[in-house]
């Protein structure tokens, strides 16, 4: 198995076994009472993805890829997508035209690392205008990064979401 399916199995592994009970339906809340739950050693990871998700809101697409590894797996409403080059070609800009008219607001994060692998979850609401229509979604969003040689890297992304209550 390669290393990045093996950690992707890791971070699954660990993501039901200490988080499921914690992410799983609890009610969404506010920024002001958002709830974290970052290791130290996280902390580094954690940034990646919150300057990953800020370049997207900028409209920022090249310094939002320099963020993700060459092999990075993205699933998104039951499709996939294989590759940094793929993502480019299919939905990195209309992420990022979503990104910039819909603000998400974190609720929840609970982020965890080791030496070369680390995962954030992260849940959030999503409120705004997107060609015409009003938003108002419930997301979560589970973030696999691996350490390289010029630092965290993201290879594994799964987002979802659905409409607020």
């Amino acid at each position: 198995m390669s290393s990045a399916k093996s950690l992707l199995v890791l971070a699954i592994s660990l993501s039901i076994t200490s988080v499921g009970p914690a992410l799983a339906h609890a009610p969404v809340q506010t920024a002001a009472t958002s709830v974290d739950d970052v290791q130290a050693e996280a902390t580094a990871a954690a940034s990646v993805v919150d300057a990953f998700h800020a370049a997207l809101e900028r409209g920022e697409t090249d310094a939002a890829l320099t963020l993700l590894a060459d092999d990075v797996l993205i699933f998104e409403g039951g499709g996939a997508e294989r590759s940094k080059a793929e993502y480019a070609q299919h939905h990195l800009a209309a992420d990022a035209a979503f990104s910039a008219a819909a603000p998400s607001i974190r609720s929840r994060r609970l982020a965890r690392a080791g030496a070369d692998g680390a995962w954030v979850a992260t849940e959030s609401r999503t409120t705004g205008m997107f060609n015409g229509r009003p938003i108002d979604s419930l997301s979560v969003e589970t973030m696999v990064l691996r350490r390289e040689a010029g630092g965290w890297r993201i290879s594994h992304i799964h987002w979802s979401s659905h409409a607020a209550r």
